[in-house]
């Protein structure tokens, strides 16, 4: 393993970075720009810091941290990617809040943990947008969703017709959102089939009943590809269907159970897909029949989440299209 002489704490916001050097004190202000990140540079020469022996320890911020990943890969600066959660858990009790003291934190945190952090993938452009295409798409949804709502209680309270206003304008704005998501869906299909591995994987995992074209993309942009997470059981933690112990001595046993530190998102639509899968897959209707005499529907829903999961690394794994195996007894 790689022994880095410096590991510098990096928080970033929408217009600027704040770079912190914990171990020494050292702290830098830039913009989130170019001219910013030659102003780093600048300051890294100032103080001997070479940046060939130099790991950046950062948030997920949702989009923010992307120009300076772009600028790191552009120095071959290596830099890890860290959830904040895990990095506020970390540090024990926190008082008061600022962006040069995130900066020094997330800096303790890479020190302290230098030695089992490695380098974060280089950006894959295509997962990058793809997993924009599908934010904006949930947006595009949810937001038709709301005007039908909108429309079904207005008809309801003021016996109004589709001529009133509120209810044209809201079946107007629904119907443009209809054609934008058909354009999204395009695109993310356009996306996915211009990367022979990619498309491969995406027909793998949709010819399981159950998983359909969305929790297909969702997949295949979340697992980065399959590449992200070394196995089945890593993605259903990291999706939250896998259970755990709350025990404590003799007087707590709690029985096992999911954690809230979860992907919700896309444990909301494995939860459709298990419905499904449990509609039209004689195998796991046969399974849910059986196991829900003794338990309870949403913990049997969960384990069929998680046969799913199992069901699409392992034929990935193996590069093979899903057959339908099951046999009724006599």
């Amino acid at each position: 393993m790689k022994t880095w002489n410096v590991v510098l704490g990096v928080d970033v916001s929408k217009k600027t970075v704040d770079i912190c050097w914990s171990e020494r004190k050292l702290f830098v202000h830039i913009d989130n720009n170019s001219e910013g990140f030659g102003k780093f540079k600048k300051w890294c020469k100032t103080n001997l810091i070479d940046l060939r022996e130099t790991f950046i320890v950062l948030e997920y911020t949702g989009g923010y941290e992307y120009r300076f990943i772009q600028f790191c890969e552009s120095q071959s600066i290596a830099y890890r990617r860290v959830p904040g959660l895990e990095i506020k858990q970390s540090m024990g009790m926190i008082r008061g809040k600022s962006d040069r003291a995130d900066a020094f934190r997330i800096g303790q945190y890479g020190e302290d943990k230098i030695k089992r952090l490695e380098p974060s993938k280089l950006l894959d452009n295509k997962i990058l947008e793809l997993k924009t295409l599908l934010s904006f798409r949930k947006r595009l949804v949810r937001e038709s969703a709301g005007y039908q709502s909108s429309v079904g209680e207005r008809k309801h309270m003021y016996e109004v017709s589709n001529q009133d206003m509120i209810v044209r304008i809201s079946n107007e704005k629904r119907d443009a959102n209809s054609e934008y998501i058909k354009e999204l869906e395009s695109r993310i299909m356009e996306l996915i089939k211009s990367n022979e591995q990619m498309y491969l994987n995406y027909r793998i995992i949709t010819s399981i009943k159950g998983i359909g074209a969305v929790n297909g993309w969702m997949t295949i942009a979340y697992t980065e590809n399959f590449t992200s997470f070394p196995d089945a059981r890593h993605y259903a933690v990291y999706v939250g269907v896998i259970p755990f112990e709350h025990t404590s001595g003799t007087s707590k046993k709690g029985r096992r159970r999911t954690s809230n530190l979860a992907q919700k998102e896309l444990k909301q639509e494995l939860n459709q897909a298990a419905k499904t899968a449990m509609q039209h897959d004689p195998e796991i209707r046969a399974y849910a029949e059986r196991k829900m005499q003794n338990k309870e529907y949403g913990l049997v829903l969960n384990n069929i989440k998680f046969k799913l999961i199992l069901r699409m690394f392992s034929l990935v794994k193996r590069g093979e299209m899903y057959v339908e195996n099951y046999r009724r007894s006599a």
